[in-house]
C-alpha cells in the first residue's frame, strides 16, 4: 500500500498589517507569515484582476528597453527549474531581453497549456526596467530604500532554496503557491551541489511538485515539518531570511514584485555574505579528520554561535577586536589580510 504524502501546515495568515504590526508583531518572531490583501490597492493588481491583457499593456508602458535576465524550459520539463536527470546542465535556457519582448512571449503562449514552453523574466531590478512603476505602486511596510525585483512568468516552479536576506514577496498575477521548510529540514532536503546551481543559490533536488520517494526518502520528513500557503493577487508573504522555500507559479500569467532586505543582496559589498564564508570553512575543512572537525565545530559554537555577550567579559573591551563590533577601518584591516591570505 501507498504511503499518502506528508500534509504541510498552513502558514499562519495576517489580515490589515500596516508598517508597525509588520515590524513589531511578524518580523520580531523570525517566523513565515501570510499578509492577506496588503497589496490590493496597488494600480496594477487592479489591472491584473481585469485580464491578462490589461496587465502587460500595463507594464509595458514603464519598459525602459533594458535587457533582464530570462529563462525558457522546453514543454516536457514542466517549467521546473533545476537540473536535468543526468546533472550534466540544466533543464532551462537563459536569454536576456527587454521586459516587453517577455511580456509578448507569454501573451503568445496564452492558451497553450502543458503544450506551450514555460517562460520566466527573474530578479529584475524594477528600478532599472520599469522605471515609473514605483511610484504607483509602493509597500508601505518597508523602507523606500529597499529596492523590488519583478518575477513574470507563466507556469514556473522554482525548486526549494533559501536566500541570505529577508523576503515579502507580493502576488499581483496569477497564483502562487508557497512551500516553506525550516532551515534545520536541510539534511532532509537532499540540496545539490553548492557550486553548480541554477541560479546562484544551492537547490533541493527534491520537489513538491513532482516527489519521488524513492529516490528521496527523507524529503517524507521535510513535507512533514513544512509550512504551505497559497497568494492571490493583492497577497504577500514574508519569508524569514535562511528559510528554504518552493515556488510554483499556477496560471498562464503571473507577476511577482518581492523585496530582499537585511541580507548581502543590494549590498555593494559582495564580501558580506555567509554563504562566502561556508565555502571558505568547506575548501579548508573538508579533509580534516573527523575528530579534529569536531573539535572545530565546538570553537564555532563558543566564538561563533554562542549568543551570551558575557563569554568576553574576561577581555577588555578595548582588545576584543573581531570578537566585538568593529570599526569601518578595522574591518577593512582585516578583510585585507584575509584577501592576501585567499591569493597565496
Amino acid at each position: 500500500m501507498n504511503t499518502p504524502t506528508p500534509q504541510s501546515r498552513p502558514i499562519r495568515v495576517w489580515h490589515d498589517v500596516d508598517a508597525r504590526v509588520f515590524r513589531e508583531e511578524i518580523l520580531s518572531q523570525h517566523q513565515p507569515a501570510v499578509l492577506r490583501g496588503v497589496v490590493r490597492d496597488w494600480p496594477v493588481v487592479r489591472q491584473a484582476l481585469r485580464s491578462p491583457q490589461h496587465v502587460c499593456a500595463y507594464l509595458k508602458q514603464f519598459d525602459s528597453g533594458v535587457d533582464v535576465n530570462a529563462i525558457m524550459t522546453p514543454p516536457d520539463a514542466q517549467g521546473l527549474v533545476s537540473y536535468r536527470d543526468d546533472m550534466s546542465g540544466f533543464t532551462f535556457v537563459r536569454n536576456r531581453l527587454p521586459i516587453s519582448a517577455i511580456i509578448d512571449q507569454l501573451l503568445r503562449y496564452l492558451g497553450g497549456g502543458d503544450r506551450a514552453p514555460c517562460v520566466a523574466a527573474q530578479s529584475a531590478l524594477i528600478s532599472e526596467c520599469l522605471p515609473g512603476f514605483l511610484g504607483e505602486n509602493v509597500l508601505p511596510l518597508l523602507d523606500a530604500a529597499v529596492l523590488p525585483r519583478i518575477w513574470l512568468g507563466n507556469r514556473i516552479t522554482v525548486p526549494a532554496h533559501f536566500d541570505e536576506a529577508h523576503n515579502i514577496a507580493a502576488c499581483v498575477s496569477g497564483r502562487r503557491r508557497f512551500t516553506l521548510f525550516p532551515p534545520e529540514q536541510v539534511e532532509n532536503l537532499y540540496v545539490g551541489p553548492l557550486d553548480y546551481t541554477p541560479a546562484g543559490a544551492p537547490i533541493s533536488m527534491a520537489s513538491r511538485a513532482r516527489p519521488d520517494f524513492d529516490k528521496y526518502p527523507r524529503y517524507r520528513d521535510a513535507l512533514a515539518a513544512s509550512l504551505s500557503a497559497e497568494l492571490e493577487p493583492g497577497d504577500a508573504i514574508y519569508i524569514p531570511a535562511i528559510w528554504w522555500h518552493q515556488v510554483e507559479s499556477v496560471g498562464q500569467l503571473n507577476i511577482l514584485i518581492n523585496y530582499w532586505w537585511g541580507g548581502s543582496i543590494g549590498v555593494n559589498d559582495r564580501s558580506i555574505s555567509p554563504t562566502n564564508a561556508l565555502m571558505h570553512c568547506l575548501v579548508n575543512m573538508k579533509d580534516l579528520s573527523p575528530d579534529v572537525r569536531l573539535a572545530w565545530k565546538a570553537i564555532f559554537e563558543h566564538f561563533v554561535f554562542n549568543p551570551d555577550p558575557q563569554r568576553l567579559d574576561h577581555i577588555p573591551e578595548a582588545r576584543r577586536g573581531v570578537l566585538d563590533a568593529l570599526s569601518p577601518d578595522a574591518l577593512r584591516r582585516i578583510k585585507d589580510v584575509l584577501i592576501a591570505q585567499l591569493q597565496q
